[in-house]
């Protein structure tokens, strides 16, 4: 036997393990764990909310099997409302918004289906158990003081995370990032540069014949050309996701761009932090 071939190998598995469990800590720790192994105070500081019909973690947002396609996330386990439901930001008519907006999709209608209030958050595709009816998970209460109430696990009308249905009043989603002007055939226009000065430069990559935008957080003193989950990331929309009429893949700002669902990180699952640096995710897209 190879002793040190052995130890190694028990070294990079227990740094794996390590890893993996720090991964999974970030969700399971956060108030997104919705079932019985969740803790601590909810993000308004009372009682966070808790279902008793699963330990399951994942199950809220996520199955295996027979998602939800309708969003550009992995494998939706909840049904998606009507895009036509919603009153966007641009209904203001404020004349300082420069991007076109597209109705609301993408990643943002998969938050939105718990995030609008408009269904409870143990209303899934699938339950828990290959996709059978569970008796368990049926049977089980909300508890906590961000929810309507023990039979109806709808997020509670009178809190910041109940956006509802109006979202007039809130930072704008499925807008061209930057006035628009970066496409597929024109990505990286000089340094990046966006229609609108006032915004900061774009950095893309292909993946997969896929492109993917990101705004570095450190751009202004280089960043290190690296899309990271810490970054402020952009979604594609073309004709085929979401924005009639257009071709061609454009970058748009989507509710993930701001918040990362599975990190304990920032407070509100923010990318980056508002506190560590005054404003510092809102200033790395807005150059002020």
């Amino acid at each position: 036997m190879n002793i040190a071939r052995t130890l190694r190998w028990i070294g990079l598995g227990g740094a794996l393990a390590a890893w993996s469990g720090l991964a999974w800590a970030g969700i399971a720790e956060s108030v997104h764990n919705l079932g019985v192994t969740g803790s601590g105070p909810s993000a308004n500081g009372g009682i966070r909310n808790q279902f008793s019909g699963t330990a399951e973690i994942c199950v809220f947002c996520h199955t295996p099997h027979g998602g939800d396609a309708g969003a550009a996330i992995p494998l939706w386990n909840r049904n998606l409302s009507d895009p036509a439901q919603y009153t966007t930001y641009d209904q203001l008519g404020t004349s300082t918004l420069d991007g076109q907006v597209a109705d609301v999709g993408s990643v943002s209608i998969g938050c939105l289906s718990c995030h609008d209030g408009t269904q409870a958050m143990d209303s899934v595709i699938n339950e828990p158990g290959s996709g059978a009816d569970n008796p368990g998970f049926s049977a089980g209460v909300w508890s906590g003081d961000d929810v309507v109430g023990p039979s109806d696990g709808r997020l509670a009308p009178a809190i910041v995370q109940n956006l509802g249905t109006d979202l007039t009043n809130d930072h704008p989603i499925g807008i061209q990032y930057g006035g628009g002007g970066i496409s597929a055939s024109n990505p990286n226009p000089p340094q990046g540069e966006t229609t609108d000065p006032d915004f900061a430069p774009v950095l893309y990559k292909q993946s997969n014949g896929r492109y993917l935008w990101w705004v570095d957080k450190d751009w202004r003193t280089g960043g290190d050309g690296v899309r990271s989950k810490t970054d402020v990331i952009l979604y594609t929309r073309d004709a085929a996701n979401g924005y009639p009429g257009q071709a061609e893949p454009e970058p748009f700002v989507e509710c993930a761009s701001c918040h990362d669902p599975h990190t304990t990180e920032n407070p509100t699952f923010l990318r980056i932090s508002n506190t560590e640096t005054p404003s510092g995710l809102c200033l790395t897209c807005h150059v002020k």
